[in-house]
């Protein structure tokens, strides 16, 4: 064999190691995604429908807990896709010759940039639907009872579904882009109509973004008040305490004597109502004998931190703006060659790419706190050990078109430079001016309105009941009026 035959082989030899080399990296991170996943599952899952006394039954649970639980590592994946970009190009920035980062290149970037693509669209078209048609199905009248009858009942409700969606997505083609080309290319299944759908189920999670991420940014402020002790002058634990106390006793005189002049009990409620008592009660308990330095230091730097986070935020998004006004580079696009280790994807070096996966996780955490406060989903909160296999698949559903839809929510708004690699960038709507603009403008919009209803509303509150205003018979703003009967008490 001749010398440049060898130099092909070498060269053919390498590149299949890459390959095998990219493959087990994957495949190691989504086996510590899919565990974490499924033991966070494990936690919410009801376990009486998984020890049923119909074994089919247990079975079919085990089946879809096991797809949402694929479901929900993938959009776990989502949410650490860009941030691991950013990471990695700043790593190969900063040692390009280190002989141990060396697996650490574009090519694996791009690839599980792919392979995310790849699986929110199984997981959302293909793998959640059937775990719910599964889940509700009993099989064809007159055929034998067991988990094939039920599979067969699945495919065929999950092939009319897919019939419906394809005819209402080819008719949308139709409507937006009247254009013969457009709509043969939705014939081509895997390159087109895929694609297509996940932009339209993309953009709604961007929709969903742009109303849940000011709602969360917003409550935020209460919820981390509500995990952290106070200072004594916004709050009093032995008044609390003695509240807590008082009605628990209450509560107890009632269960001990069902025969009094109390009618129909529900002693199963009072119950439940006694045991939140309990567990309120040693919650206090823990938070009053928090330590000075936690008291007083630590309340104040999370408030802190949650302001500067979310004037930063804003603060970006502001600046996009004017970005989007003067220069068309702003638009976000997509890349196709991952380029890592070349240039910096922050004005402000390492530490600004710090500050973008800080920004991106907050607004991830932020958007979930505010998707679970809306009225319209609350009810779909998962309960420890008390949330029903329907609603296990639906939060994952959620879950998982907001975590894709992060990618694009986050180079929309202008929190990062990094263009987003493979399909993400294939978005028609991406390269719209006016909807772009418009995202930016309703986001920073949206979010002033909240933090400043929000923050004032707070404030005014906690000094109203820091100085006792609250239990005066006085017409308060944002408490109502004491009855006669609780001011004789």
């Amino acid at each position: 064999m001749e010398a440049a035959d060898y130099e092909v082989l070498s060269v053919r030899e390498q590149l299949f190691h890459e390959r095998v080399r990219e493959c087990i990296i994957s495949t190691l991170l989504f086996a510590t995604l899919y565990i974490l996943c499924h033991i966070a599952l494990t936690h919410f899952k009801k376990p009486a429908e998984f020890t049923t006394v119909d074994d089919e039954d247990a079975t079919v649970n085990k089946i879809a807990l096991e797809l949402c639980t694929f479901t929900l590592a993938v959009a776990l994946g989502a949410v650490l896709l860009l941030p691991f970009s950013i990471i990695s190009n700043e790593v190969l920035l900063s040692l390009p010759r280190n002989y141990y980062i060396q697996w650490l290149n574009g090519s694996l970037i791009h690839g599980l940039w792919n392979l995310v693509f790849l699986f929110s669209n199984l997981s959302l078209i293909f793998l959640m639907p059937f775990a719910y048609f599964f889940t509700e199905s009993e099989g064809f009248a007159g055929s034998r009872k067991g988990v094939l009858g039920r599979v067969y009942e699945t495919v065929v409700m999950l092939m009319l579904l897919t019939l419906l969606v394809l005819g209402m997505v080819w008719v949308a083609s139709a409507i937006v882009d009247n254009n013969k080309a457009s709509r043969e290319s939705l014939y081509d299944f895997w390159e087109y109509y895929l694609p297509y759908l996940y932009s339209c189920i993309s953009f709604l999670g961007v929709l969903l973004l742009l109303v849940c991420t000011p709602l969360g940014l917003a409550r935020m402020f209460s919820v981390t008040g509500k995990l952290l002790v106070k200072p004594r002058l916004l709050e009093d634990l032995e008044e609390q305490l003695y509240c807590s106390a008082f009605e628990e006793a209450a509560l107890t005189r009632r269960i001990c004597n069902p025969t009094s002049c109390w009618l129909h009990l529900d002693m199963e409620l009072l119950h439940r109502q006694v045991l939140a008592l309990q567990t309120q009660r040693v919650l206090l308990e823990k938070r009053r004998k928090a330590s000075a330095w936690q008291r007083n230091l630590g309340y104040p730097l999370a408030m802190l931190c949650l302001l500067v986070l979310t004037g930063l935020s804003v603060l970006i998004v502001a600046i996009h703006i004017l970005e989007l006004l003067i220069d068309e580079a702003a638009m976000p696009r997509g890349m196709q060659d991952a380029s890592l280790g070349q240039v910096s994807f922050s004005k402000l070096g390492s530490f600004g790419a710090v500050i973008q996966v800080v920004l991106i996780f907050y607004l991830m955490i932020s958007s979930v706190v505010g998707f679970y406060s809306s009225p319209f989903f609350r009810s779909l909160r998962p309960r420890w050990h008390d949330t029903a296999m329907t609603q296990i698949i639906g939060n994952c559903v959620c879950l998982l078109v907001l975590s894709s839809a992060l990618p694009v929510f986050s180079r929309t708004l202008g929190l990062t430079d990094f263009d987003l690699l493979g399909d993400f960038g294939r978005f028609n709507w991406l390269g719209n001016f006016y909807i772009v603009f418009l995202y930016n403008a309703a986001f920073a919009g949206l979010t002033t309105l909240c933090l400043v209803k929000t923050f004032t509303a707070a404030v005014r509150a906690e000094l109203i009941r820091a100085f006792g205003l609250d239990r005066l018979p006085l017409p308060v703003s944002g408490f109502p009026r004491a009855s006669r009967k609780t001011q004789h008490q």
